[in-house]
């Protein structure tokens, strides 16, 4: 008979960890992380966390929500429908507005989602205010345009606009050739940078006219005379591979998009596509926005004391997993270095550009990693990572790796994009449980709280 797979595991021994009953697994986890804290303490006394919840694969599978999902929602609200504890949604969605996403959370969870809890992968490009000002190239589907703008674009160019003014440049698909020989073409002012929002429709579309963007300095309509390298600059959100809908199997994500790009990119060129910045899960850029979420909830919670923890619930090892388990090392390492600056008197302004520097070895130019904060405030002590089983990752399936030692050839096919620095322990999630409701009454039994 084969062996069922227990609700929760614990793996703080790595992936052997011994797996247990739901009923053992808890009571474990209990007398390991027991808090001083009683669950009736007021909250001066009481430990304080938040949770960050990835979407699709966790809460929802395309349009349908996973049934664990309205019931763990229930019991995070009270009776006026007020959260229990900060909450906010990290999705690398990014084909709509924080608005329209809070709407369709509020609708599927049955509970009130306000936009201020959503990240999508796009959210953080608010703090990249140095491209505001520029002509910026669009790719990706939805209202990408009222995106652009909603995040502070003000000069926003699309893919069909670029088709449009330049007829000649998309003849891939035969019945999208211009009929006339010589169409018109009409200007468009030079395009200083290109933004990637998420996977486009047309694929051999967006990528053809993209890479005439790069090789031309940002004037496609001109004649490719060198090679312009360094390129303009290039921000992509969203480096998923693959995510999880209403089929059995996981789709191609942007992540895929942006392998493709950045192949004939170099096919072409013989050199490498440049990234200013990535940006979406596993960012580090992005887990300073949520925890910046966090904190503005937890002061409209009435909380006067500083978020201590984050438990960030996802499905995939290679987005969610290793996103938090690098923001758990940032933490960490912020913490040390502003413990070392201060022990030598120095200043917050030394502590933050030294965090950049270490930030800016996990996950190349991937933005400015104090997003709306500084270090007069205490950031989370930590951040960690639970795997639920109903998305991405499958444990019927997949095997994870037992040694955070062995080689990605050993082990496992690395998902994560190219310029990220694999690292095997960081795909271990702290636990990993059957579904998101698990994953809730596990956090709370962990800080000392009660669901009821």
């Amino acid at each position: 008979m084969a062996e069922i797979f227990p609700r929760v595991s614990m793996f703080r021994l790595g992936w052997r960890g011994v797996k247990l009953s739901r009923k053992v697994t808890n009571a474990a986890a209990s007398a390991q992380t027991r808090r001083r804290y009683s669950t009736d303490a007021c909250e001066r006394d009481r430990s304080l966390f938040g949770l960050l919840f990835d979407i699709d694969g966790v809460l929802v599978r395309g349009r349908t929500p996973i049934p664990a999902a309205k019931q763990c929602f229930r019991n995070l609200v009270d009776s006026d429908g007020r959260y229990k504890v900060p909450v906010v949604f990290v999705t690398n969605a990014g084909n709509s507005l924080r608005e329209t996403k809070a709407e369709q959370l509020s609708h599927l969870l049955e509970v009130e989602v306000s936009a201020d809890q959503v990240v999508l992968s796009h959210s953080p490009l608010r703090v990249f205010t140095q491209f505001h000002d520029l002509c910026v190239l669009v790719s990706g589907q939805g209202p990408v345009v009222e995106v652009a703008h909603n995040v502070g674009f003000k000069n926003v160019v699309t893919i069909d606009m670029l088709r449009d003014a330049n007829p000649l440049l998309d003849v891939v698909d035969h019945n999208r050739r211009p009929k006339d020989m010589n169409p018109p073409s009409k200007d468009l002012p030079p395009i200083d940078a290109v933004i990637l929002f998420g996977e486009p429709v047309r694929w051999e579309t967006n990528i053809q006219l993209i890479t005439d963007v790069l090789l031309t300095n940002g004037r496609p309509g001109n004649p490719v005379t060198s090679l312009h390298y360094p390129h303009i600059p290039v921000l992509a959100c969203n480096m998923d591979l693959l995510w999880m809908a209403e089929a059995k199997n996981p789709r191609f994500g942007h992540g895929m998009f942006l392998v493709c790009l950045e192949s004939i990119y170099k096919k072409i060129t013989g050199c490498e596509l440049k990234y200013e910045a990535l940006i979406g899960k596993p960012s580090i850029v992005t887990y300073n926005y949520a925890e910046l979420l966090i904190r503005k909830q937890a002061e409209q919670l009435g909380w006067t004391r500083p978020v201590e923890r984050l438990y960030a619930i996802g499905d995939n090892p290679m987005a969610d997993i290793y996103g938090a388990n690098l923001y758990n090392r940032y933490l960490k390492a912020m913490d040390r270095t502003r413990a070392q600056v201060q022990a030598q008197g120095g200043s917050s302004s030394q502590v933050t550009g030294d965090l950049q520097c270490e930030a800016s070895d996990d996950a190349k130019r991937s933005g400015r990693v104090m997003v709306g904060g500084s270090f007069d405030h205490r950031l989370p002590e930590g951040c960690s990572s639970i795997l639920v089983c109903t998305g991405v990752y499958n444990h019927n399936h997949q095997d994870l790796p037992s040694d955070p030692e062995q080689t990605v050839t050993e082990q496992q096919i690395f998902h994560g994009h190219r310029d990220f620095r694999f690292d095997p322990s960081l795909t271990q999630p702290s636990f990993v449980v059957h579904d998101v409701q698990d994953g809730v009454e596990l956090v709370f039994q962990l800080e000392g709280w009660s669901l009821q």
